[in-house]
């Protein structure tokens, strides 16, 4: 087998390389400027994504441009109620001075009537009131000619001989038609109690009032005072100091409608007969309290009571009193 030997290079010249790298250099410029004619021509799209926050501030502006609106829309409101508002008062005072104007001449019109036609009006006023009178006179009189006569019945009671109570005593309240008993020792007991362990708070201020109850509807209302001992009395006396005394005491009721009507009152097994068995007669007085209102109910109770032989006591009440009492109060008188 032959071998192929090579031969020797022959050597490069260093003129033909630069023109070689001229040549390629050459055409590395052409190719660059030929890909940056075809860039030139090609239009640029710039794709930016959606930013939120964008979208956000966009938003909150239209937002605000609507609140700025709505605020514009109240100013110009507020604006003309605000007017009108001045016109109103304006009106106002307009009619006000009309009105007083008017008052004005009723007053000097009223002055010039004379003594004569004042006097005059009176008269016919009276003259009026009297016919009134005579014609309700007149048809009395005529119901009493056609009314049947009717027997006329008297009832009696135990001499009215008044003592003053000093045994055990019960109360009741007779108002608007009904009756109940009132549960006043047991408020008392706890008014002694409370005003025991309150008695210090005297030493700071010259009276105190407080509350107990309620006990069976009512409660109690006291007022307590402090009196001082001038030192002379003190020296005499030998005591000195200070001391509480009860100044008054108030019932209070818890409702307009304790109690039960006269009517139930009276019958077997009602609240009343319960409380009035516990009562013995003869040993305890029964004070009964009562209101102008109830002076036809008084007499159905007095009745019964003294059918069953209890001593009563009367204690009348004007309207719109409340029942109370004091050391310097009077007891009461049983008949």
């Amino acid at each position: 087998m032959s071998r192929h030997v090579s031969k020797p290079s022959e050597p490069i010249s260093g003129d033909s390389f630069l023109d070689i790298m001229t040549s390629v250099v050459s055409i590395m410029i052409i190719m660059v400027v030929i890909q940056g004619m075809r860039i030139k021509d090609v239009p640029m799209t710039v794709a930016i994504p959606p930013n939120p926050a964008v979208k956000e501030l966009e938003k909150a502006a239209a937002e605000g441009r609507s609140l700025r609106n709505d605020v514009l829309k109240m100013a110009d409101e507020i604006h003309g109620l605000q007017e009108e508002s001045v016109a109103r008062a304006a009106r106002r005072e307009r009619l006000a001075m009309m009105v007083s104007a008017a008052e004005h001449a009723v007053q000097q019109r009223r002055k010039k009537l004379d003594g004569d036609k004042q006097a005059n009006l009176g008269l016919i006023g009276k003259l009026s009131e009297s016919r009134s009178q005579l014609d309700q006179l007149e048809r009395q009189r005529e119901q009493v000619k056609d009314a049947a006569a009717k027997p006329i019945v008297v009832k009696s009671y135990p001499t009215p001989i008044s003592r003053t109570v000093d045994g055990p005593e019960a109360h009741c309240l007779v108002a608007n038609g009904r009756v109940v008993f009132i549960s006043l020792e047991p408020l008392l007991r706890q008014f002694r109690s409370q005003a025991k362990r309150q008695v210090y708070k005297l030493l700071e201020q010259p009276e105190l009032t407080d509350l107990v109850g309620p006990v069976d509807g009512f409660r109690l209302r006291y007022t307590l005072e402090r009196h001082d001992v001038a030192p002379e009395m003190g020296v005499r006396g030998g005591h000195g100091g200070s001391y509480a005394e009860l100044r008054k005491w108030t019932l209070i009721p818890t409702s307009n409608d304790l109690g039960e009507p006269v009517r139930l009152a009276l019958q077997r097994g009602s609240d009343f007969r319960r409380r009035l068995a516990k009562i013995l007669p003869g040993r305890t007085t029964i004070t009964i309290w009562v209101y102008p209102d109830g002076f036809d109910a008084f007499r159905q109770i007095r009745q019964e009571l003294y059918r069953l032989g209890y001593s009563i006591a009367t204690r009348p009440l004007p309207a719109g009193t409340s029942i109370s009492g004091s050391p310097e109060g009077t007891k009461s008188a049983t008949q």
